[in-house]
């Protein structure tokens, strides 16, 4: 195959890899938005109104009230109610195991599932400058290769063509990883603000749920 015909379609190759690139890390980030919306409350007040719930069925020692809730379609996919139901399964083990053990599996469960996809858009945003430096590299060895093949003067046109694939995907490549990054870091930030509220959420339950059974479970 000629050289110049494999390095042009290398070219629609790069430009292809960049779209698919970019499409895939816009597909994750609202993928992973929905995802952390969907495990956590909507605001402080939602979830107050439903521990207020759930304490007022543990006082009343009602915990099938509790489970009937959790497996409420409102809630059945939210991270603390899912936990809560652990919690309830497992009431007999003193409180340390039993927060050790909710731990555990909302890292392995929940937090496990969103840091693998947001480890995808950490590569998109490694990959996406360097599919642009290799367009650049390519954009360059043809304008290159022209002046080397060239027998009489070099039409000006068929350089810039060349050294403005170049420039394009080069540009291309940062303009994906410069939002993805920021998007990353917003997506960190709401996983930890998530985890946070989860964490205060099961603390409140574990003492309602400590005070419902009546034993001393820190022990």
């Amino acid at each position: 195959m000629d050289p110049n015909n494999l390095l042009n379609l290398a070219g629609y190759a790069i430009y292809g890899a960049i779209a698919a690139v970019a499409l895939y890390g816009v597909f994750t980030v609202i993928l992973l938005t929905r995802r952390i919306a969907q495990k956590r409350f909507r605001n402080d007040a939602v979830a107050g109104e439903f521990l207020e719930e759930v304490r007022h069925n543990l006082q009343s020692k009602d915990y099938d009230g509790v489970v009937e809730l959790c497996d409420s379609p409102a809630y059945w996919a939210k991270a603390t109610p899912q936990l809560m139901l652990v919690g309830l399964e497992n009431r007999d083990l003193p409180t340390l195991k039993l927060r050790r053990m909710l731990g555990e599996k909302f890292e392995h469960d929940v937090l496990a599932d969103l840091e693998y996809r947001t480890s995808w858009v950490a590569t998109i945003v490694k990959s996406a400058p360097m599919l642009g430096l290799l367009g650049t590299v390519v954009g360059m060895i043809n304008a290159f290769a022209k002046i080397a093949g060239a027998t009489e003067g070099i039409d000006p046109s068929e350089m810039a063509t060349d050294i403005s694939f170049a420039l394009i995907t080069t540009a291309l490549g940062l303009s994906i990883a410069l939002p993805l990054v920021l998007m990353g870091n917003m997506l960190h930030v709401r996983i930890g603000k998530m985890q946070d509220s989860v964490q205060q959420d099961l603390g409140e339950f574990l003492e309602d749920l400590a005070t419902a059974t009546g034993s001393s479970r820190g022990k």
